[in-house]
């Protein structure tokens, strides 16, 4: 029983998940505020979007987004936007709804000032790497997106500037975003974070049942700075610091750290992004998962163990062509990407992530079509080296474990083919 609860929260979390990852990065693509409901300074959009799913699912999977049947084509998500705009007064919100569940992915209110700098406080995004959505331009993110260092959501206060050459970005947090509607302890969100979940680990490492247990994020500080560099080749080098505390429920307190290097050159339509990145967390094994090397970190209804001491090398690289001869379609974005969680723990198997893809853009349509392989992320593949579907019952069995970001017992390399439409209102 325990294990069939476990893997039925898992595949509604998978069933649903990877859309609202897509729809965050493509803000560009959204339609012109001209072409959305006005009501003063208040301006409302929002998005639909869809599906189809092939890839290593043994027995078809359990949901429309595993794979089976020579692939599944269903409706994954919703979601409403309002853009305030009042003389220097700003905003922004934006709620989802999802299979069973629904959460805010932001809520903010700001101040643009004379100088172009800008104040935001609410569930804002945090300013860690290269740029809102890391080095990815995929519907996958990468590896960084995973263990909350990507387009993480958190309630807070941020303050950004520009000074000569230099963007600055420089930011508080209380805590991490709201949990939403959900079946899940506290993982009904949009980005990932440590949380708290209902499950342990027994000495064997076998998943079980356990009163609310885990951490939550408090009092992070966060500071990015970017320096651009004009050129036959357009150069940004940043780097981007965080620090905070988590608060224990049936554990002792913790705190986290993170540091990166980041990188773009674009040259003409080419676009280069690369970053490395060193996090550690920092927590006693006094938990309910009996060990200091491991926390429950969710999103999208569903929390697993991932490592807590970790490199993360990621490398993307696209090229945007506009197609004005071609009356069905705007531009297309080829892209190729790599990234890997690298945990300093030697028992532990390296999570890696490779996608190759498109990105389709004609007037209101965003489509991307994406081919991945992993050996160490949930939302690719569920077949273990026996070609059977993995299982949630145990952490470190590679028969009864999950490729994921933690211990990765399940390190064999699954392979997913995805299409998503997103239309924007």
């Amino acid at each position: 029983m325990q294990q069939q609860l476990i893997q039925a929260e898992q595949a509604l979390a998978a069933a649903n998940a990877k859309a609202a990852t897509a729809e965050a990065k493509l803000a560009d693509a959204a339609p012109a505020p001209a072409e959305k409901i006005t009501l003063g300074p208040l301006t409302v959009g929002g998005a639909i979007r869809a599906n189809y799913t092939l890839g290593s699912y043994p027995g078809g999977g359990d949901g429309p987004s595993r794979g089976g049947n020579g692939g599944n084509f269903a409706l994954d998500t919703f979601r409403i936007n309002m853009d305030l705009k009042y003389e220097q007064l700003v905003g922004k919100f934006e709620y989802r709804w999802y299979n069973g569940y629904n959460f805010m992915h932001t809520g903010w209110l700001g101040w643009d000032f004379d100088d172009g700098s800008q104040l935001q406080v609410g569930v804002n995004r945090v300013p860690f790497g290269p740029g809102p959505y890391g080095v990815s331009q995929s519907w996958f993110f990468d590896q960084h997106y995973y263990v909350g260092l990507s387009d993480d959501m958190d309630l807070g206060i941020k303050y950004s500037t520009s000074l000569n050459n230099w963007d600055v970005d420089l930011a508080y947090y209380a805590r991490s975003e709201w949990n939403g509607n959900g079946t899940s302890q506290d993982s009904a969100r949009y980005s990932y974070d440590i949380v708290t979940w209902d499950y342990g680990l027994d000495a064997d490492g076998n998943v079980i049942s356990a009163a609310a247990n885990g951490y939550e994020e408090r009092n992070q500080f966060n500071i990015r700075a970017i320096y651009g560099i004009d050129g036959t080749v357009d150069t940004k080098i940043g780097a981007s610091l965080q620090y905070g505390q988590l608060k224990g429920r049936r554990a002792d307190d913790g705190h986290q750290w993170a540091v990166s290097a980041h990188m773009t050159n674009a040259w003409n339509n080419w676009l280069l992004a690369t970053q490395i990145t060193r996090y550690q967390i920092h927590i006693d094994d006094d938990n309910l998962l009996g060990t200091d090397e491991l926390i429950p970190m969710g999103a999208y209804d569903f929390a697993w163990p991932a490592a807590t001491d970790a490199w993360i090398p990621a490398i993307s690289l696209s090229y945007k062509y506009t197609t004005g001869s071609i009356p069905w379609l705007d531009y297309v974005r080829p892209y190729i990407e790599y990234s890997s969680i690298v945990k300093e723990d030697s028992d532990f198997n390296d999570s890696q992530l490779v996608t190759l893809g498109a990105a389709w853009a004609r007037g209101n349509w965003y489509i991307y079509t994406d081919l991945a392989f992993s050996d160490g992320n949930y939302f690719v593949g569920n077949e273990n080296k026996n070609g059977d579907p993995e299982g949630y019952s145990n952490i470190y069995s590679p028969t009864l474990g999950v490729g994921d970001f933690g211990a990765d017992a399940n390190d064999y390399w699954n392979y997913r083919f995805n299409i998503n439409f997103g239309y924007y209102f």
